[in-house]
């Protein structure tokens, strides 16, 4: 030690001479390290080496170390918030975990340079957690936007931070849906505190199952993205009407708001809702056991003047709410009533009555026991402009509900009747016959009273509007019901009749020959008494519009129908021959035709399609976008792989 100190030379510490005068002058020495002293000046206020030093033998080497990492929290934010660009500043994010977090935390009017900007295709940086513009989340642009999305696993602070830091610096976070939980490193407010403070342009939040965020999570949000506009909130079971109301005071321009299955949320947040913002047009309440009428009523008589759709589903509401949404709902288009079952026949009547929805053109009710015969009828007389309905296991409606309500709905042209099992043969032609001017649409399905018999009615004027039937697992709907079609709608272009092994060729043939219009989509699946003769029917007859063809379960139809298929239908696009008894002869046809620009093809459960079928699939293939040939046993696994590496442009499902 008294070596290094007597030293002096070109080579000295402090040139010049001995560096102390008095070598034992403890005052002037700095302890870096152990055993060993290092002199500093008296004029130096602090050390300006931070490394230690260490001495080996005749030589010394020094330990060198990010000095910067050792700077407090509150020293790198002052650092970080004076970069002077978006680029820098997501660099620096991908330096470790701590300066992403602190990078993040820093608010758009806490930067003393303005963001540079960068295009949207850009990459800012790679690093140890990914790229910091989101990494591994699906992106995309919408409405000008940025949009992110997170699953799973990868739902935690340090994805959502970087999504945070990388989209501030191009143009903007516009949509972000987070769906799912970690259960190792799950999401916490940190993670949406990140966006909060550098995305303040966030216009749609959608959260789904996160039973980790509560409260605080949506309170970062509510204080730092107040142009908010689509809220979807799904199964968070922490959230409470503290962070609701929140977002309600701070985010006047929401205009959609989805809540489903949260138990905690109740009518304090659709009161703020109502009061707070003037600019919803959408709101849907699904499983809220807190939500009554109190809630929906406050909701409804504050926000009715610009709300257009409601949707009430699985609430503890009562003829109450109905009364408010009949009275206020002055801007309401579309209503959405599902298993309300604390509502009854009132309800249904007031709702109608009360003449506030005049501009309701779309109602549908699902499961709702107080929807009878009296109420439907009121709320056809309510709702004058009412162009769509649709009903859902409403046991109570029968025929004369049904007759009453086409009488005084005359402009609805477009009606679904599902598991409604008092619905008859009566009912369904005499709502064609009433509606006859004005139904382009009609669906039955699974109403079990449709029961088949011969009415001679020659005199009975035709329904020149209908151009779409739907006829569904109806059991009972036969060839009579059929031919009573036929006379009655000659301008269908839309045919679905499935799950009707009643019915026959002999009853499905009067009606393809009466419909002049030219059919465009026809679907006969899972009718298993269906012949060649029908299919070929529709090719000679409608080959010229026919554009969809679904024939998936009629085991009878073979190639002779693909044979009339293949010379007949130059715009059909989508064949479904499924389950039938078609063969490699019938493939091969589809592919020799000349004009057929077929792009969907399903060949699923037809056993004596093979191997053999190969080429022709291939030839096809120049022109097939989606191909299913699952449960072709006959095709083998090779051929299936060589098939895949053939027609890389074609989706296909083995």
């Amino acid at each position: 030690m008294s070596k290094i100190i007597e030293f002096s030379g070109e080579s000295d510490f402090c040139s010049g001479g001995s560096l102390l005068t008095k070598p034992k002058e403890a005052s002037l020495f700095l302890t870096l390290g152990r055993h060993f002293d290092l002199y500093f000046p008296p004029s130096c206020k602090r050390a300006r080496v931070s490394a230690p030093i260490v001495l080996q033998g005749n030589q010394i080497r020094t330990e060198k170390k990010a000095s910067i990492d050792v700077l407090p929290d509150e020293c790198l934010f002052e650092i970080l918030r004076r970069l002077p660009g978006g680029r820098d500043r997501s660099a620096c994010a991908c330096v470790s975990k701590r300066w992403l977090m602190l990078a993040s935390n820093i608010s758009s009017d806490e930067f003393c340079c303005s963001t540079a900007s960068v295009p949207p295709n850009s990459n800012d940086c790679h690093g140890h957690h990914g790229e910091v513009s989101g990494l591994s989340a699906d992106e995309d642009m919408e409405d000008g936007f940025l949009s992110r999305t997170l699953e799973g696993k990868k739902v935690n602070d340090v994805r959502l931070a970087a999504i945070a830091i990388g989209t501030s610096s191009q143009g903007g976070l516009g949509k972000l849906i987070v769906r799912g939980n970690n259960s190792t490193r799950g999401l916490t407010s940190l993670g949406f505190r990140a966006i909060a403070r550098c995305c303040p342009s966030l216009k749609t939040l959608s959260i789904s199952n996160l039973s980790s965020i509560g409260d605080e999570g949506l309170l970062e949000i509510a204080n730092g993205c107040s142009q908010l506009e689509k809220l979807d909130l799904n199964r968070c079971s922490s959230l409470s009407d503290r962070a609701l109301v929140a977002l309600a005071k701070n985010c006047p321009n929401l205009t959609d708001i989805n809540i489903d299955s949260c138990p905690n949320l109740g009518n304090e947040s659709l009161q703020s809702i109502g009061q707070y913002c003037p600019n919803l047009r959408s709101i849907a309440i699904k499983d809220c056991p807190r939500v009554g009428d109190q809630g929906v009523a406050s909701l409804v008589s504050q926000a009715g003047r610009f709300l257009s759709k409601l949707k009430l589903q699985s609430l503890d509401v009562t003829d109450v709410s109905l009364a408010v949404v009949g009275h206020y709902g002055l801007a309401m288009t579309d209503l959405i009533l599902t298993n309300l079952c604390n509502v009854g026949e009132r309800g249904f009547c007031v709702v109608g009555n009360g003449h506030g929805l005049q501009k309701l053109r779309s109602v549908a009710v699902t499961s709702c026991q107080g929807l009878t015969d009296l109420g439907l009828e009121a709320l056809a007389n309510g709702c004058p402009n009412l162009k769509q309905i649709c009903l859902r296991k409403c046991v109570h409606l029968s025929d004369s509900g049904l007759l009453s309500f086409a009488k005084a709905a005359a402009s609805v042209d477009k009606l679904q009747l599902e598991e409604c099992h008092r619905i008859t043969q009566r009912g369904f032609l005499g709502l064609l016959i009433i509606c006859g001017e004005t139904l382009k649409s009609l669906s039955l399905i699974n109403c079990l009273g449709l029961k088949d018999f011969a009415m001679g009615s020659p005199r009975l004027s035709s329904c020149s509007s209908l151009r779409s039937l739907c006829v569904r697992n109806c059991l009972g709907f036969g060839n009579s019901s059929l031919a009573m079609l036929g006379r009655l709608c000659p301008k269908l272009q839309h045919i679905e009749v499935s799950g009707s092994p009643g019915i026959t060729d002999a009853g499905l043939l009067p009606l393809l020959e009466n419909c002049d219009s030219g059919l465009v989509k026809v679907n006969f699946s899972k009718c298993t008494n269906l012949s060649d003769k029908v299919a070929s029917a529709v090719a000679r007859m409608h080959g010229w519009t026919l554009e969809v063809l679904n024939l998936e379960g009629c085991r009878k139809v073979s190639d002779a129908s693909l044979l009339k298929i293949a010379e007949n239908c130059p715009l059909l696009n989508d064949l479904d021959v499924s389950m039938t008894a078609i063969t490699d002869c019938g493939v091969a046809a589809l592919a020799e035709a000349n004009y057929l620009n077929l792009q969907i093809l399903s060949l699923s459960g037809c056993s004596q399609v093979s191997t053999k079928c190969l080429p022709s699939l291939k030839k096809l293939g120049n022109s097939l976008s989606g191909l299913n040939i699952q449960r072709c046993n006959g095709i083998s696994r090779s051929s299936v792989d060589f098939l895949v590496e053939q027609l890389w442009r074609c989706d296909i499902l083995y």
